[in-house]
């Protein structure tokens, strides 16, 4: 560091007590050095003496090593620097030092910037003067060219510009990196700085935008207009140059050398209420323009192999390898209503707080482009629920990712072919939807009096061409196909489905992959069971809930009879030896508004927790008597008319006595995938399959998966033979079948 002179950085002011200790004012405070050799030493660097002077010039009693080891304290603190000579002085050179960067030492950027502009034409002018008095010179034209060292600076009314694109391109092919802005609208946007090769791209950014501008999509299309929407003109003088003054800022930063994460998130400042937000933006690894787009596919194609997963949490949602609060940390950064998959999670007032009821916006995978499907597609939100607040706000976040992974993109794995031409690798989706002849031929009678989620579609022709996705076997080790549009949440005109749709059943995200699995198993599980128990409206045994000795449960038990309701629990498990437990809940004085709750899990402790949750989720509905529910029917009919009195099946069978914890048999094990192992063994002693399609985003990164078990039945209304007629004769619970025209007329409509 000779010839380099070393001091206090210049933003610091330091004053030195008779006692001998340093104090350093700076904007964010008061730093205290305690050092008996600091206040002599305070006095030398003053930014006049290079190293070798300061060595020269020993306070009294201190060697050149005592010297030389406390400035490289003072470094390493932040507090002390070396700058030339002949470098600016004053309140810009204070800047520098605050901003920890030398701009002369790291040989500005050539101090020069392109400016371009695709929309904001009315503040360019400003814009270039704010660049040129910032010391930046500006260059002609609008396209970067090979070898620019400089930052362009590109103005726009709407990040989704379509422009955008173009430049974008331009940028990529030159590797010339370019600062985004929005000087416009009641909330100016800045940033990210995209950097070819070594950031997101422009086409990252837009993909998250439009996730959560859909209704004005939708509206476009409904217009026959593509792109984002016109808005208005809107700024004010100052507002114009407060804005194009912090764009030029950071261009400013930019050419100094100055790095810091912000400058890879967009920046907005709401100029109403002067809040301002940082949404951080990272590159998508499967994006055709910047990463990989074979990366999804790729994986499908892999079998999936569960390594040990140990559990790290055991709370009421469940055993996983890692705690509520790591997932958060983890994938908080994907909660942004710019850059995020999720806009927000949002507590549910509708519901007492002790519930802990939380949402975390529109479902995307019910959501079409038909204006007409809107209104009801909005009211469909992800949510989530839990014991605590922190387990409400991780379901929630998690839910919705689960359904952002789930959905079709485009880049997923697909095999062109009919059921016929693919041989015995491909599976009959009927095998999994289990529809029966009978629904099938009266079909359009059914359709017309029941919701979306009981719809029945044509049956699926065996010798039409369509698209296939492979799915792994847990059971026999080896792939197997189901159509594309069983297996992801298609949305509409973006694949031929041929009738087929997609749905939740089996769809998890977990902590670990081998924890999403677990959990789409036992979903799997419960929703067997509640359809062998509902559409045979089998009496089963209530279930004891202060055995559980659970002083939550003991609370909840409290805030229902505060709402003037009942809450109680049923034993549904089957033959499959799972705990699935239900919780039900009515109005206290006629039964009526009934409501119910589901669980599965191997600790029966667990299952009724999951029960007692889920039926939380429904109370808010208790405030909305008109659409949320009455849209579907099937609900309208169950809300207005089913008491305890006419669906007894939903009341403990007096016949039989409470079940308590001790009648579940439960070891508890270490491992997830152990408790994986055991549950595919159960299936396949069954004759079951257990497959597994991995949809984790490689954007994303929280394990997602689709599990597939075909011959469990689903919760909705399909009557196809199988377990949902045997399993009760089997368990002892009917003498005979079920006949198909006795099954419970209400379908399950949740």
């Amino acid at each position: 560091m000779t010839g380099r002179l070393v001091g206090f950085k210049r933003h610091l002011r330091v004053e030195v007590s008779q006692d001998g200790c340093a104090y350093v004012f700076s904007d964010h405070g008061v730093t205290i050095l305690r050092s008996p050799q600091i206040g002599p030493l305070v006095a030398l660097l003053d930014g006049t003496r290079d190293l070798a002077d300061l060595l020269r010039d020993l306070p009294e009693g201190m060697d050149p090593e005592q010297v030389a080891e406390l400035v490289a304290r003072l470094r390493q603190a932040g507090l002390v620097t070396y700058h030339s000579a002949d470098g600016p002085a004053g309140p810009a050179s204070a800047y520098w030092d605050a901003c920890g960067v030398d701009p002369d030492a790291n040989g500005r950027a050539a101090d020069e910037a392109r400016l371009i502009t695709t929309g904001a034409t009315a503040v360019r002018e400003a814009a270039h003067a704010a660049l040129a008095a910032a010391g930046l010179t500006v260059r002609p034209g609008d396209t970067p060219l090979p070898g620019d060292t400089g930052l362009s600076v590109v103005l726009c009314d709407d990040y989704l510009d379509p422009a955008l694109a173009g430049v974008d391109a331009a940028h990529r092919a030159t590797g010339t990196p370019w600062l985004l802005a929005r000087p416009v609208g009641t909330q100016v946007w800045i940033g990210p700085v995209f950097v070819p090769g070594r950031s997101a791209c422009w086409h990252c950014l837009a993909g998250r935008l439009w996730r959560h501008r859909h209704a004005e999509e939708c509206a476009q299309r409904s217009l026959g207009c593509t792109g984002p929407a016109e808005r208005p003109s809107v700024t004010l003088p100052a507002l114009t140059a407060v804005a194009v003054n912090l764009v030029s800022l950071e261009a400013t930063k930019w050419t100094a050398g100055h790095r810091y994460a912000g400058q890879d998130c967009v920046w907005t400042l709401d100029s109403v209420d002067l809040q301002g937000r940082r949404h951080e933006l990272r590159a998508r690894p499967q994006c055709p323009h910047c990463g990989d787009p074979t990366l999804v596919a790729t994986r499908a194609r892999r079998p999936v192999v569960l390594p040990p997963a140990r559990k790290a949490s055991r709370t009421g949602g469940g055993h996983r390898s890692r705690t509520p609060g790591e997932v958060l940390s983890a994938y908080q950064h994907l909660v942004s209503p710019v850059t995020g998959i999720v806009k927000d999670l949002v507590r549910d007032d509708r519901a007492p707080a002790f519930f802990h009821a939380y949402r975390s916006g529109p479902n995307a995978a019910a959501l079409g482009l038909d204006p007409a499907a809107l209104a009801g597609g909005m009211r469909a939100h992800s949510g989530g629920k839990g014991v605590t607040e922190l387990d409400a706000r991780v379901s929630a976040l998690c839910e919705a990712l689960e359904r952002h992974s789930g959905t079709f993109h485009g880049d997923e794995e697909r095999i062109r072919g009919s059921l016929r031409s693919l041989g015995e690798q491909a599976l009959h989706p009927n095998d999994c939807m289990l529809f029966d002849e009978r629904q099938y031929a009266t079909r359009a009678g059914w359709n017309a009096a029941h919701g979306p989620f009981q719809q029945v579609p044509e049956p699926f022709d065996e010798a039409a061409v369509t698209d296939w996705t492979g799915v792994w076997s847990l059971t026999e080790r080896r792939h197997r196909l189901l159509p594309t549009g069983l297996l992801y949440y298609v949305p509409p005109g973006a694949l031929d489905t041929r009738g087929l749709r997609a749905d939740s059943n089996g769809n998890a995200a977990g902590s670990c992959l081998s924890d999403a699995v677990l959990q789409g198993v036992l979903e799997l599980i419960e929703r067997d069971a509640v359809a062998i128990w509902w559409y045979n409206r089998l009496r089963v045994p209530g279930v004891d809930l202060a055995s559980f000795g659970d002083p939550w449960i003991d609370e909840l038990r409290r805030q229902y009879a505060d709402l003037g309701r009942g809450v109680w629990a049923l034993d549904l498990t089957s033959d499959l030896g799972v705990p699935v437990l239900a919780a039900v809940s009515c109005r206290a004085g006629d039964g009526g508004r009934l409501l119910f709750g589901f669980g599965a899990h191997l600790d029966p402790a667990v299952a009724l927790r999951r029960a007692l949750t889920e039926l939380n989720q429904g109370v808010p509905g208790l405030h909305d008597a008109g659409p949320e529910v009455f849209d579907d029917p099937d609900a309208a009919g169950w809300w207005r008319d089913a008491t305890g009195e006419n669906q007894p099946y939903v009341l403990p069978d007096p016949g039989h006595r409470e079940r308590t914890r001790a009648d579940f048999a439960y070891q508890p094990g270490d491992d997830i995938v152990a408790d994986v192992v055991q549950l595919t063994a159960w299936l396949a002693a069954r004759g079951l399959d257990t497959l597994v399609l991995d949809q984790t985003r490689p954007d994303v990164g929280l394990p997602v998966v689709k599990v597939v078990v075909p011959g469990l039945r689903h919760i909705w209304s399909r009557f196809a033979p199988g377990r949902l007629y045997d399993v009760p004769v089997d368990r002892g619970h009917l003498l005979v079948p079920t006949r198909y025209e006795d099954l419970n007329p209400l379908p399950l409509f949740v």
